[in-house]
């Protein structure tokens, strides 16, 4: 069977994606949820310290106050957002798209097994989902989670997306083809 080598390798290629969760998890949890902790704690002082000064009819706040308090808010929200962005970026890239991409070997690996087609052509379109996975993917991983500059340079030339399309494309005329010549058999 000619999809056996998407099938084999969207598995292996999910359980490498998928395992990115608890890695986020394990890895990055922990400052993020220290720069939130920290994020509360200047805000509320923030709010208490603005609080008092209109509660007790101070005289009103110096420029240089303001400043100091709106620039302490300022960093620390920005503390959060660079805490989280590690977690957003593995999310957004070879997460997301490493399950999806996985999950298309399969299913192309199962359809390729039911279609009545030439097997040069079951062939290519099989390759070109393998390679378009490991192009795109597979870049983004290398590139996001090892900082390896070369995949990220291999991401921009498109070519793992374009090669995903491409074999949606000869997916799709394989199914015309070869669930019509199976039509046609059974008559």
């Amino acid at each position: 069977m000619i999809g056996k080598k998407n099938i084999v390798f969207g598995f292996l290629f999910l359980v490498l994606t998928a395992a990115l969760g608890p890695y986020m998890i394990i890895t990055q949890f922990g400052p993020v949820q220290q720069a939130q902790q920290e994020k509360q704690e200047t805000l509320g002082r923030l709010e208490q310290f603005l609080s008092n000064n209109f509660e007790e009819d101070l005289a009103p706040m110096t420029a240089d106050q303001i400043a100091k308090a709106n620039t302490m808010a300022i960093l620390t929200l920005n503390k959060q957002f660079n805490a989280a962005a590690p977690i957003n970026d593995i999310k957004g890239g070879p997460h997301t798209h490493g399950n999806l991409e996985s999950l298309l070997n399969i299913a192309v690996g199962l359809v390729l097994g039911l279609l009545a087609i030439p097997v040069l052509f079951k062939q290519v379109i099989s390759w070109v989902f393998i390679l378009g996975t490991v192009l795109h993917s597979g870049m983004l991983y290398l590139a996001v989670m090892f900082n390896q500059a070369w995949a990220g340079k291999i991401l921009g030339t498109g070519i793992g997306p374009g090669l995903i399309l491409l074999g949606l494309l000869l997916a799709g005329i394989a199914s015309y083809m070869g669930l019509k010549a199976a039509q046609n058999a059974s008559r």
